[in-house]
């Protein structure tokens, strides 16, 4: 059995009528790390050793959030700029994270057409995670499309229990290694992934 994290963001949950959704139930999924980082850190006064452990220990890592201007809420910037430290995470010696797979678990407001060359937006989804994904390539780490819930301001509570749905399938096929990751990187998202 694989384990996962979730490194969890958002600065207003009592406010979002998707997430909340979105994440019920999931640390009941076996083999899922539910960690709630402005829970944990009200000050931002990140555990760097215990975030440490807490990656070492698990096989995947996903930045679950909201799509705030085009990047994660400001816990993950400064999560990412302590923990992820030279000669651990990255560099010649950093191999602490080579071959665990990661991806963004995302809300957006936007829905999916307008995240194109297109669209409102002018960029694909992906391209704007573009320096997530380098962060991952650089941690010799496997990056995978997002999981992507968009279009928030109006999609209707069924909508929102079938994305909940899809994404616990995904956490446990993640868990059960059910995934083809191969087919899965080639993907836009990976929600496409469970069509």
């Amino acid at each position: 059995m694989k384990k996962i994290l979730i490194l969890f963001a958002h600065p207003a949950l009592q406010k979002s009528r998707i997430n909340k959704v979105l994440i019920k139930g999931v640390e009941k999924i076996d083999g899922v790390t539910f960690h709630d980082l402005y829970q944990a850190y009200p000050e931002l006064d990140i555990d760097v050793e215990k975030e440490k452990e807490l990656l070492t220990e698990h096989d995947t890592v996903i930045f679950h959030h909201p799509f705030f201007w085009y990047s994660t809420p400001a816990i993950l910037k400064e999560w990412q700029d302590l923990v992820l430290e030279h000669g651990w995470a990255y560099g010649s010696m950093g191999t602490a994270l080579k071959d665990k797979i990661f991806f963004n678990v995302l809300t957006s407001g936007g829905r999916r057409e307008a995240y194109s060359g297109e669209g409102y937006n002018r960029f694909k989804l992906r391209t704007l995670l573009s320096p997530i994904e380098q962060t991952a390539n650089l941690c010799k780490m496997i990056y995978l499309p997002p999981f992507a819930v968009q279009g928030t301001h109006s999609i209707t509570p069924e909508e929102v229990e079938q994305y909940r749905q899809q994404y616990h399938l995904l956490l446990k096929s993640l868990r059960d290694d059910k995934v083809d990751i191969k087919k899965a990187r080639l993907l836009e998202y990976f929600n496409d992934y469970l069509d």
